[in-house]
């Protein structure tokens, strides 16, 4: 296959724009949470096919945990699979995007009112160091370790419902989210001022403040469309002309 055809090639010096390996997970969860943070960056592009051996050159692994991660995203709906080509980035309409949040805010904002000031302090220190993980990910400027830390964030917050399904549901949202703006924040050193919001809402579910939970959960969850889809500070309702 040629670039022409639509089939990524490998650089002379291997190098694609893709989040290196973490360490502590399995190989094939390796490339699989990387892959996946490239696709919700937007490092790995929308419509573009992209082939296992070319991946698995720029990581410097063989073709096979590559393809086995591909299927895994396949599952989640990020890319689909192209016989004998390889496999392409999905894309999603903005109308599609803005479905994800408008069910998101259904689901979440209200279980952050509900546990608020019931998490015991032992949840709260497993909170507090998943928090302490998106903070340090975001100042290091890893985004492939900062979603994987946000999502393990949220779920972990989320069981507090007592509701699984809801637990999986809103964390299959949170994963099919493309979020473009997050490199651009990355690279800017903001994405960690945004990221100690996560605190910010522990200390409101600690002291109980239910109504500010909430709040909080909606803008955070708002977010999605405005600051870590595009990377630029969203406009106060009061400021945006009508």
């Amino acid at each position: 296959m040629t670039p022409a055809q639509g089939v990524l090639t490998v650089p002379a010096n291997n190098k694609l724009p893709i989040a290196p390996l973490g360490r502590q997970r399995s190989l094939r969860e390796s490339v699989t949470e990387s892959l996946r943070a490239a696709i919700i960056a937007g490092t790995l592009e929308e419509g573009t096919m992209y082939s296992a051996p070319a991946l698995g050159a720029a990581f410097g692994v063989s073709a096979t945990p590559v393809r086995e991660a591909m299927m895994d995203l396949t599952r989640e709906g990020l890319v689909e699979t192209v016989k004998n080509k390889g496999f392409r980035v999905t894309s999603m309409s903005d109308r599609e995007l803005d479905e994800i949040t408008e069910i998101r805010l259904l689901l979440e904002p209200p279980v952050m009112a509900d546990v608020a000031g019931t998490v015991p302090p032992s949840g709260m220190t497993v909170l507090r160091s998943l928090a302490d993980n998106i903070v340090e990910a975001a100042r290091e400027g890893d985004l492939a370790g900062y979603l994987v830390a946000d999502r393990d964030f949220h779920a972990e917050l989320l069981r507090y419902s007592g509701n699984n399904q809801l637990v999986a549901l809103a964390t299959s949202l949170r994963t099919r989210t493309r979020m473009y703006g997050l490199k651009t924040l990355s690279e800017s050193n903001r994405l960690a001022d945004s990221a100690q919001e996560h605190h910010e809402l522990l200390d409101l579910i600690e002291s109980g403040d239910a109504d500010a939970a909430r709040e909080l959960m909606r803008r955070h969850i708002g977010h999605a469309r405005g600051l870590w889809a595009t990377g630029e500070n969203e406009t106060p309702p009061e400021e945006q002309q009508t």
